[in-house]
């Protein structure tokens, strides 16, 4: 479920197709030949893929030329190795971007992203892609800080406090993956079931962080570091609304 990428110490106008420009009224004979109108460009998704792939040349090219090329300080090195300082669990969410919401430069962190930043618990026969990043980056890259990041309005919390506990899954991966944090959802329902659902869903963003920072001292690689005091915990959530970020240790 996830995977990895790379925390922190902040057109012109359209016409409304709704209202069309009104046209004007033709007057003439029964007869009159109502103007031709050219039919609109048919749009191939050939045309949209390699409209979507210029978009991504142009941002590289971006990138490069403003980046890339005036930095060589910082990417010299990184052609070598890399040694970032923090591993970051992050939501897969598009608003969600640590790197630039952080300020995190390429080679400083270690990066997983997944739905709603979940940490299930150590099981080696499952979940291989966390274990394995978990491991690589305590083992190999040995970074220092951990950090799970909760967001606002993340929809794969959403659907953790909405699931039931009967009835056929609506999807095939996603109900299975957000019950990792079945006991924060629990507790949350069960300390604030007077709240309304988006205020449980807000605190819930925190509590499922809490769930995850749990399940990372059942991995052993994480609980020998910490143990020699190598390795350091720390959750947060980031609210793209109010423009806020929070931490806490746990």
């Amino acid at each position: 479920m996830g995977g990895c990428c790379c925390c922190f110490p902040s057109k012109p106008r359209r016409e409304n197709p709704m209202h069309p420009a009104a046209e004007p009224l033709i007057q003439g004979t029964p007869n009159h030949t109502p103007p031709h109108h050219q039919p609109p460009p048919v749009i191939t998704s050939t045309d949209e893929g390699k409209n979507a792939v210029v978009r991504l040349k142009n941002g590289f090219q971006r990138f490069k030329t403003n980046i890339f090329d005036k930095n060589p300080k910082l990417f010299e090195p990184l052609k070598k190795d890399q040694s970032p300082k923090y591993m970051v669990f992050a939501c897969a969410d598009s608003r969600v971007c640590p790197t630039l919401t952080l300020g995190l430069k390429p080679g400083e962190a270690f990066t997983v992203r997944n739905v709603a930043a979940m940490i299930p618990a150590y099981q080696k026969t499952r979940h291989c892609s966390i274990g394995s990043a978990i491991e690589f980056a305590l083992v190999v890259l040995k970074v220092e800080y951990i950090v799970v990041i909760g967001h606002s309005r993340c929809a794969g919390i959403r659907e953790l406090l909405s699931l039931k506990d009967e009835g056929p899954n609506a999807y095939h991966f996603i109900e299975d993956w957000v019950k990792i944090g079945m006991n924060a959802k629990n507790k949350v329902q069960r300390e604030n079931r007077l709240l309304p659902f988006d205020d449980q869903c807000t605190v819930l963003e925190k509590e499922a962080v809490n769930v995850s920072l749990r399940n990372l001292n059942s991995y052993p690689f994480v609980k020998d570091r910490m143990s020699k005091g190598a390795l350091h915990l720390i959750g947060a959530r980031y609210d793209f609304v109010h423009g806020s970020f929070e931490t806490w240790e746990p």
